[in-house]
Parts: structure tokens; sequence; C-alpha cells
């Protein structure tokens, strides 16, 4: 009885095993067969120039025009925490000529409630091109030595802590208001209109704390103009190995600034598999690893399903929590 169960395990095994390289290398065909793209492509990136997914955004589609011969144009539609250009691709032509490279506020629609489209119903995933952590930075003339010493201030003295963001709804405001609630303190919350702006009154003194992407942030912390007491990722960071993750002190922190690309609900399958093959073949090329290493971003291959679940995931997380915390936009 054990021999035949065992025999009928193996067979069932390889089975699964074979019917999963079938389905790969039916899904690799398709990529490969479909005539896609034979012109410029759009890509919609919803923030200005110059911020990290403009700047992702151009160093993978810069690589992909290399690698395809084929024009990626890089096309900024900023405004209304990325809902603008957001919508505007998902009311294109499910034709595979207009890329969304999304980011975060994507999964905290219940922020907009006037949102003229659903990033769930209207939006493909296709890849998740990176994730990055966020930094506690802390203007240089704080005392605090480590969250806990900041907790215990903010226990000591509620309501004087001034806390800057990138702009309400987005992910370093979500963080912060993640941080009190597990913490127990109230602080202040000052938005402001993107992280440049925020950065530059956190280095001028006018506020004492920002959530800052690790990415652009990195830099004032090795040039001391800041200081930094942790990070909000899962993993140690390549360039401040020392920074200690927030989870240390609240088990289980974990907030991350995504970015990744969608179509228009519709576009054909075989344009999402191609597409979704495409970007990992460029984010294995050399210099564009080490340039997303050297900057913190973390990326690895993934397919459309499983960025489809991360999506969802996010959504789930961030949109729950948006209503039992009452968030609204200010």
């Amino acid at each position: 009885m054990n021999k035949i169960r065992e025999h009928a395990t193996g067979l069932s095994r390889r089975a699964a095993i074979y019917a999963a390289l079938a389905a790969t290398s039916a899904k690799q065909a398709a990529a490969q067969d479909v005539d896609w793209p034979s012109r410029p492509v759009r890509v919609i990136v919803p923030w200005p120039p110059g911020g990290t997914a403009d700047s992702v955004a151009r160093l993978l589609f810069a690589e992909t025009s290399q690698r395809t011969r084929q024009q990626f144009v890089v096309d900024n539609r900023a405004g209304a925490t990325g809902m603008i250009g957001s919508g505007y691709a998902a009311s294109q032509p499910a034709d595979g000529y207009t890329i969304l490279y999304g980011t975060t506020p994507l999964s905290t629609s219940v922020l907009f409630p006037q949102l003229t489209f659903d990033p769930v119903r209207d939006l493909v995933p296709v890849f998740q091109a990176i994730t990055v952590p966020q930094l506690l930075l802390m203007h240089p003339c704080v005392q605090a030595k480590s969250v806990r010493e900041v907790i215990a201030d903010a226990k000591a003295r509620p309501g004087t802590q001034n806390w800057a963001s990138a702009g309400s709804g987005g992910v370093q405001h979500l963080a912060l208001e993640l941080f009190a609630r597990r913490a127990g303190i109230h602080v202040n919350h000052i938005p402001y209109r993107g992280g440049g702006p925020a950065t530059n009154d956190l280095l001028a003194g006018q506020v004492q704390y920002y959530w800052g992407n690790a990415d652009t942030a990195i830099s004032f912390v090795t040039e001391r103009r800041l200081k930094a007491l942790c990070h909000t990722g899962a993993t140690q960071l390549a360039s401040l190995p020392d920074l200690p993750p927030l989870s240390d002190t609240l088990p289980g922190f974990e907030t991350y600034e995504w970015n990744g690309l969608f179509l228009p609900t519709g576009t054909p399958r075989a344009i999402v598999l191609r597409l979704n093959a495409m970007l990992n073949e460029t984010l294995a090329a050399p210099h564009v690893a080490e340039r997303l290493r050297s900057l913190d971003l973390q990326a690895r291959a993934n397919t459309p399903e499983q960025f489809a679940t991360f999506f969802r995931d996010q959504s789930t997380r961030w949109n729950g929590f948006i209503k039992q915390a009452g968030i609204r936009l200010e």
C-alpha cells in the first residue's frame, strides 16, 4: 500500500513539474511571438522629473530601448498625488502603447473619493520595478539617540514634535500615522508638496523629523547633514549597514515605497507577458542592477501574477488602515 502511495505521489509530483514547465514554456513562447512593440511606446510617470519614480523609470527604459531597438518615451504627467497621470494612462487604448509607471498611492485609492477610475479594475499589474524603505530622519539638533527616546519624548511632551511628509496620502504620511498609532504618541504632521521641500525644511530646522525614502536620504546622512535612527525595511541597507530596522523597536513594522508597471485592462495577455519578460531582462543587466543596489532600491525578477498579488495585498492593507484610522487628505 505504501509503495502504491509513493508511486502515485511521485507521478503527481512529476506531473505538476511537467505542467509548470509547460506553462512556463507557453508563456515564454507567447511573449516572444507577439508583434509588439512595432512603434514608440509612451511610459506615463505620474510625478515630476527628478524624483525616484522618474529616475528609475528612465534608467529601466533607456536600457529596454537599447535592447529592443524601439523607443520607450517617458511622459511626466504629475498632480493629485500621482492620480492625474495614472487616470490618464488607465483611459488609454489597451494596445500596449501606453504604459503606466505606477507608484504607492495606487494602493491608497480610498483617499481619493473623486477618482474617475478604479486602480484595481482598470489597470493590469505587469512588473514590480522596485521597493524602497524609509529612513527616520532628524535634524542634527535633536538629541534623541534611539527610536525609544523619540517615543519617550513624544509621550512626555505630546503635540510638540513636528514631522514632515512629502504630501498627504503618500507612503511617508501613512508610515508616520502607523508609527504614531503603534507607539501610542501624538505628533504634528506637516505635509509638503514633494520630498524636496520637506527635506529642505528639515535641513533648516523648521521641522524635527521626516520619513525620507532611502535612495534620496542616504547622502544627507553620510554627509552628516541629517541623522537617521532606523529604517522601515526587513533587510540590512547596503549603504548604512549599521542602521537598525524599526521592527527592532516595533515588531513587524515594515513599510515601503514601491514602483511598478501597469497596462490598461483589456491589453492582450501576450503583450503583458512580453513587457514583463523585457523588464526582467533589463533588471538583470549588470549596470542596471548595480545602480539600483547603490541606491538601496530593492528589485528582483517577478511575474505579473506575483506583482498582482503584491498590489492586491498592499491595497487591502493601506485602504483598510486608512479607513480604520480615519485618515483624510489635508
